[in-house]
């Protein structure tokens, strides 16, 4: 993968008034891109509904941003090289602004689907452009000030996207939750084209990968579209399924094999042979896909079956932004002196507990009950991330950072994509067995059958009123169930990284604290 031109040699870093405004555009820039990776998640029930799918469905509005993110990833530093940093980055944000507003504009799922994945592809090289340009314009010496700086940005965004969608949605109206994009945009974009204009990097023209690319796309958007569809269409049992599935299979091998033999690949594959990089990369994507995975679940849950509003629903899950955001400096500032493997395993473990705790969830939990989680799960965030980055790119030489960074990412955002579709399909297979239990248990003619359906008509509804309130019922109880299943399966698989990390060598003191900084999130 090219990897992208470096600042000329004549550029300083800039000072006073001009490196404040020029952080404050790159953040803004950076914030709005974050940001849209969490602020739909509360508000699916409302889009699926009024564009007339399932809320299940309605998760493609995630993953189709996530997988076309993930595509135009590696793509940044060929982009970068044939245009320019600046030129790219404020192209970027002016095509995800107008990207914005056609997903608010969106009259039907799949137009917004279409949209969603523009919006994706072309928020591929803003964050990674962001930082590069970040660091442009400090000192060496103020570098983790820089970065810190830059973090928080991207973990204050994933707390108020969950609380600003919530809000939105119930007294406005989803489309805005797109729409709030193009101001903040416009002025990313003008602010940044105004202080780095003069700071532009060389261009040359290079070779692009056209095949590799082209595999890539068809076996990551196969893969996306077989996990999306399945549920629906009782998976393999269904020859479009299967034919996606055969597609997904026969695109990403020819991928592995063709990059392996092309001299200018769009993916360094050849990263995999080393240890660190690939215990590292895989511990990333597993537990970010499960994390991820979980990040859609629990609001669905929340608003689909214990009645919460999309804004209660996002008060849940803002708070796991505030732990993080307190621990996160501390991490940052003594990862060179830890080893970041003891970090990752407290991180793991932590996620496991959270996740154990909200297997044990009932329909009676109260909002306190279901918050405390979400607050413990900030640090594990926080311990997650950096080290892992850390650990990642310790054994990479320089000149090989941007390329591994742009891979680790690349897996990492599939990974969460795909963490999202098999959560929400194993939840629903779960919950039509955990019904069908219920059910039979609950036959006709049994006394607790018989007592329920009394003692609702006792309130004052009818037979076949009493008789629908019992079906809620049994349906709550066994979405609440089966959520609880996932919740017990992706503890056990957060312990069984455990060993994964450990099969990595430990970073040699300082190693891995430039990588952790041109890659993390």
């Amino acid at each position: 993968m090219a990897t992208p031109a470096p600042m000329g040699p004549a550029i300083e870093p800039l000072s006073g008034a001009a490196r404040a405004w020029g952080t404050l555009a790159l953040s803004a820039a950076t914030f709005m891109n974050v940001l849209d990776t969490s602020i739909a998640n509360v508000s699916l029930p409302a889009i699926a509904g009024d564009l007339g799918v399932s809320p299940n469905q309605g998760t493609w509005v995630i993953t189709s941003f996530a997988v076309a993110n993930a595509i135009s990833v590696p793509l940044t530093g060929w982009l970068a090289q044939r245009f320019g940093q600046v030129r790219l980055f404020v192209l970027s944000v002016l095509l995800f602004v107008t990207a914005s507003f056609l997903c608010g504009l969106a009259p039907s799922m799949p137009l917004l689907i279409v949209a969603r994945v523009v919006q994706g592809f072309v928020a591929g090289p803003m964050i990674p452009l962001s930082q590069s340009l970040l660091l442009s314009s400090y000192p060496k010496a103020l570098a983790g000030l820089a970065m810190a700086m830059w973090s928080m940005t991207t973990l204050i965004a994933p707390v108020m996207g969950p609380l600003l969608g919530g809000w939105i949605t119930d007294n406005i109206s989803w489309p805005w939750i797109f729409y709030i994009n193009i101001p903040v945009g416009i002025v990313a974009a003008l602010g940044t084209l105004a202080i780095y204009a003069e700071r532009e990097t060389a261009t040359r023209k290079l070779p692009i990968d056209a095949v590799g690319l082209a595999l890539m796309i068809i076996g990551v958007g196969s893969l996306q579209i077989m996990l999306d569809i399945g549920k629906e269409h009782d998976w393999f049992s269904s020859s479009m399924v299967t034919g996606f599935a055969l597609a997904a299979i026969a695109g990403l091998v020819a991928f592995v094999f063709w990059e392996f033999g092309e001299e200018h690949p769009i993916v360094d594959l050849s990263l995999f042979k080393i240890r660190n990089f690939w215990a590292g990369t895989v511990a990333t994507a597993v537990g970010y896909g499960v994390f991820f995975g979980n990040v859609v679940l629990l609001p669905l849950w929340l608003q689909q079956y214990m009645g919460y509003t999309a804004t209660a629903a996002g008060e849940l899950m803002a708070p796991v932004g505030f732990l993080a955001m307190v621990l996160s400096p501390f991490v940052g500032k003594s990862i060179g002196k830890v080893d970041p493997r003891r970090y990752a395993t407290v991180a793991f473990f932590v996620f496991a507990l959270v996740l154990w705790m909200r297997s044990l969830f009932a329909t009676t939990a109260d909002f306190m009950t279901i918050m405390i989680p979400t607050i413990v799960q900030g640090a594990a965030v926080a311990f997650f991330f950096v080290p892992l980055v850390t650990l990642t790119l310790s054994d990479i030489p320089p000149h090989r950072i941007p390329a591994a960074s742009g891979l680790t990412n690349f897996v990492r955002i599939t990974a969460g994509a795909v963490g999202t579709s098999v959560t929400t399909t194993l939840w629903e297979r779960r919950a039509t067995l955990a019904h069908a239990n219920l059910i039979e248990q609950l036959h006709a003619g049994s006394a607790t059958v018989n007592q329920a359906l009394q003692t609702l008509q006792t309130l004052g509804l009818t037979p076949d009123q009493a008789l629908a309130q019992l079906e809620r019922l049994v349906t709550q109880q066994a979405f609440t169930l089966a959520a609880n299943d996932v919740n017990y399966a992706s503890a056990l698989l957060f312990l069984l990284l455990v060993p994964l990390v450990w099969l990595a060598d430990a970073p040699h003191r300082g190693a891995g604290a430039a990588g952790a900084a041109a890659g993390a999130h």
